[in-house]
């Protein structure tokens, strides 16, 4: 049996990270729990196989707790499970000692292979993740010109094609808040929230939530 502990600060993904882990016989849930010190003492008390943890929580961030689990639980896996895909979050994790990245859309079933992925020895990683791992790769093997003090361009600031609310709309996606909860805060209805949602996938050209924020952070549009 391999022993699971989730740490999410949004009680929605909470939800449903652990009834993907409840839903596997092969796994057990440690605890679900929502602050990184709250997480640190669960594994200090308990132990666990694998951590999930978000990198957005209240108070620790999830790089501290993954390398905290490194540091008190040597053989525990560290997914990490967020919103973000930017360069600082997946190289802080990675060096932190996460085994694993995937980004929040992906599906309960994509998160419970990822656990197993793991602990067979690989790696679960979410597709636009890998490629943007391979590109700073790619970068980094290149011969030094004059050329690579610049920025690459997928990460220079561009013109931004979104408005100003849709902007501040995805900005609010990207910390997980539901569509009910980011209306609530914009005082706007929850199907209008869809609406600014579609428009915002069609000027990106993206499909889910995980790669609208991906990609709006490899613009410098948040």
């Amino acid at each position: 049996m391999t022993r699971v502990l989730i740490v999410e600060d949004e009680p929605e993904f909470l939800r449903r990270f652990a009834n993907a882990v409840l839903g596997d016989p092969s796994l057990v849930l440690v605890g679900a729990v929502a602050t990184g010190r709250a997480g640190c003492a669960l594994l200090d008390a308990q132990g666990a196989d694998v951590l999930l943890v978000d990198l957005g929580l209240p108070d620790l961030s999830g790089i501290e707790v993954i390398r905290h689990a490194r540091a008190e639980a040597p053989g525990c896996d560290a997914l990490v499970i967020t919103m973000f895909g930017d360069d600082e979050h997946v190289v802080g994790s990675i060096e932190a000692g996460a085994t694993g990245y995937l980004l929040k859309d992906a599906t309960a079933e994509r998160i419970v292979a990822g656990i197993h992925e793991m602990r067979e020895g690989g790696a679960p990683i979410s597709p636009a993740i890998a490629r943007r791992v391979l590109s700073r790769f790619r970068v980094a093997m290149r011969p030094s010109d004059s050329t690579m003090d610049e920025p690459p361009a997928t990460t220079r600031k561009r013109e931004s094609p979104l408005t100003e609310r849709e902007t501040e709309l995805l900005r609010l996606a990207a910390k997980g808040l539901s569509f009910e909860t980011i209306g609530e805060l914009l005082d706007i209805s929850p199907h209008t929230v869809v609406a600014h949602v579609k428009k915002i996938y069609r000027k990106l050209a993206v499909h889910s939530r995980g790669e609208a924020v991906y990609e709006a952070g490899q613009l410098g549009l948040l």
